[in-house]
């Protein structure tokens, strides 16, 4: 089993409910450690940037506004296949169809706003994490 790192961002419906703990303790308890952790409020052109890969995408428009609505926490999880576990312990997009005990199936209210996002792939993980933190902030 590979140790990776993967970001993870707790999403502004769960930030604006107070959500950031008991979903952190899901990521926790299924292995997962925080090594890397800041809260911040996106500028809709920081959040557009994020998402560019969704540019031509019918939603961009409304996840860039969302994403800049409230404060986010990003952070780096690190574990053995962080990638896979935290797309586990995450849940479906679409929270009627998550798992039950998945952050998405407990927290998420809508496929829009389902409270977190991860990356899906080592290549992706890399970029993201570099988006939000430099090297010396990745204390694990």
């Amino acid at each position: 089993m590979a140790i990776e790192r993967t970001l993870s961002i707790i999403k502004p419906d769960a930030t604006k409910r107070n959500l950031t703990g008991k979903i952190n303790a899901k990521f926790e308890d299924a292995g997962l450690r925080i090594v890397a952790q800041k809260r911040i409020h996106l500028s809709p052109a920081q959040a557009g940037q994020f998402y560019v890969v969704h540019k031509d995408r019918p939603f961009y428009g409304e996840l860039v506004e969302f994403m800049a609505s409230e404060p986010v926490v990003v952070q780096v999880l690190e574990g053995e296949n962080a990638i896979a576990k935290n797309r586990e312990v995450m849940g479906a997009t679409n929270p009627a169809q998550a798992d039950a005990g998945t952050i998405r199936k407990e927290f998420a209210l809508s496929v829009g706003e389902n409270s977190v996002h991860g990356s899906d792939a080592p290549e992706t993980a890399k970029e993201e994490i570099a988006f939000f933190f430099s090297g010396l902030e990745l204390v694990g």
